[in-house]
């Protein structure tokens, strides 16, 4: 039984593949997560405990990470851990550097060491964003994975920064190294941060859905599902040194979006009014990338992989699963699902996961 080490593996991509491999493989998971605010164990319910292991430790961590390469024998590493969220990025920049960046290179060290002691068949397989390509004006042709790297924010550098030492560290030492850059990511498990949950959460509970600027900004939006498929799909077949862009051919505005989301809630929970009356125009976010979109004809072509999931279909399905898992988003409205992580963890207030975060005013955009 193969062994993969997932680093990640509480946050919302990272939970949501691991839930997709054990069940459509004979592996096993070691899951290496630091347990920051958004890293959630009641994200990993209903795994195997004797296929799926939680080591809690930091990627910068490089002794905790070389130990645990030398004792679990992992046969690739699925690299998802990040800082992700973009207002945050603009709020703390160092703590994105620090982990996207330093937290990198201390795992392509390791995994370099790892692979030069008798690992031959190791791979390295790096999760990465569009946002590294900045934005698109409205006729511009999609990214494809020879587009420059032109990040906006914080976040975005700091993604483009790691993906250029995964890219080096191939070039130069020979790891066997893949990276993905996908469009955003929707459905189950997702942190109540981002704009789908949010304004989902925020709906159901009649508080205002606040939407950046005009609400124009276009994204394509990809449902988690299928980039888990696709993400196993580059570990299994994809090309050392490749880069592979994943798209889920649903390009929409986030106005668009908090709109389909108003009529589905309104519609399997009616209120006393139509949700789309609480959308609220907020000032817009400073840097705010307009437009992104992913041409994924090379994962097409070279793996045979296409998203299976429609939006309309994805967006469903979401909102049923936030609908039948009341208790999964109430412990984080609460606070109370910090307590699986330890006493270690960060203080909600400071880290502004509680209820007030979730329903302020402060705009929402992807």
């Amino acid at each position: 039984m193969d062994t993969l080490l997932v680093t990640g593996g509480a946050g919302f991509i990272g939970a949501n593949f691991i839930h997709h491999v054990l069940a459509g493989n004979r592996w096993r998971v070691v899951n290496l997560d630091c347990l920051t605010y958004a890293g959630n164990v009641d994200s990993l319910a209903g795994l195997d405990a004797g296929r799926h292991r939680l080591f809690r430790a930091d990627i910068a961590d490089g002794p905790a990470v070389r130990r645990l390469l030398a004792e679990e024998r992992p046969a690739a590493l699925v690299h998802f851990a990040a800082e992700s969220h973009v207002d945050r990025s603009i709020d703390d920049p160092g703590a994105f550097i620090r982990t996207n960046v330093v937290g990198t290179q201390v795992l392509l060290d390791a995994a370099l060491d790892y692979w030069r002691e008798g690992h031959p068949d190791f791979r390295f397989v790096h999760v990465s964003t569009d946002e590294v390509y900045g934005d698109l004006g409205p006729d511009d042709p999609p990214f494809s994975e020879t587009t420059p790297y032109r990040p906006s924010s914080p976040y975005a550098a700091s993604k483009a920064a790691s993906d250029h030492l995964v890219r080096a560290w191939h070039r130069t030492f020979g790891l066997p190294a893949s990276i993905t850059n996908c469009s955003n990511n929707y459905g189950p498990r997702q942190f109540p941060e981002k704009l789908i949950p949010l304004m989902l959460l925020n709906a159901l509970e009649g508080r205002e859905l606040p939407v950046y600027g005009d609400g124009q900004q276009r994204r394509d939006w990809l449902y988690v599902e299928d980039h888990c498929r696709a993400i196993e799909r580059v570990l299994k077949h994809g090309r050392p040194g490749r880069t592979y862009n994943v798209g889920g051919n649903a390009e929409r505005s986030n106005l668009d979006v908090v709109h389909a989301l108003c009529d589905l809630i309104d519609r399997r929970r009616p209120g006393n009014r139509p949700r789309r009356e609480l959308i609220r125009f907020v000032d817009d976010r400073p840097g705010h990338d307009r437009r992104y979109a992913i041409d994924a004809t090379r994962i097409s072509d070279e793996l045979d992989w296409q998203p299976e999931v429609d939006f309309e279909t994805g967006l469903a399905r979401t909102v049923d699963w936030y609908l039948d898992n009341e208790a999964w988003w109430q412990r984080i409205r609460s606070g109370a699902y910090r307590d699986s992580a330890g006493d270690s963890a960060a203080d909600p207030e400071r880290d502004g996961y509680g209820g007030e975060r979730l329903g302020t005013a402060g705009g929402a955009g992807a």
